[in-house]
């Protein structure tokens, strides 16, 4: 008889991924249109990926099934 396995939640690991270390990251918002309003430093720093905290990571790391 076999185990059920839980399902991963497809938007959130289209969206979010686990770090080596296990820190979720994720891409920033507000990037993709209106790029003239904003100023340089502004655009190079949503390039980054962000870091999630440590209460949201635990939920997006059990949508994605790691953890």
């Amino acid at each position: 008889m076999s185990k059920l396995k839980m399902k991963s939640k497809r938007c959130a690991c289209k969206r979010f991924k686990v770090s080596a270390t296990g820190k979720v990251r994720y891409a920033k918002a507000f990037k993709n249109h209106i790029l003239t309003n904003k100023n340089r430093k502004r655009k190079r720093q949503m390039k980054a990926l962000g870091v999630m905290g440590t209460t949201d990571g635990r939920k997006v790391r059990k949508l994605i099934g790691e953890g």
